[in-house]
């Protein structure tokens, strides 16, 4: 293999690593706003003043 084809081949791999890398990123940061969502609408959905008594009456 002579140098100029090397030198595409490894270059067409960087490219794909770089895709790769910044494809992921998306996804975590999409993984990350979506986990903070779920944590706000978890938060407001609470409500305090439910289970805290027991009636035992029958």
């Amino acid at each position: 293999m002579d140098i100029a084809a090397m030198s595409i081949a490894m270059n067409q791999a960087q490219v794909k690593q770089q895709a790769s890398v910044s494809l992921m990123d998306k996804a975590l940061d999409q993984a990350e706003s979506q986990s903070s969502d779920m944590i706000k609408m978890l938060e407001s959905s609470m409500q305090p003043h439910l289970g805290s008594n027991i009636d035992i009456k029958g």
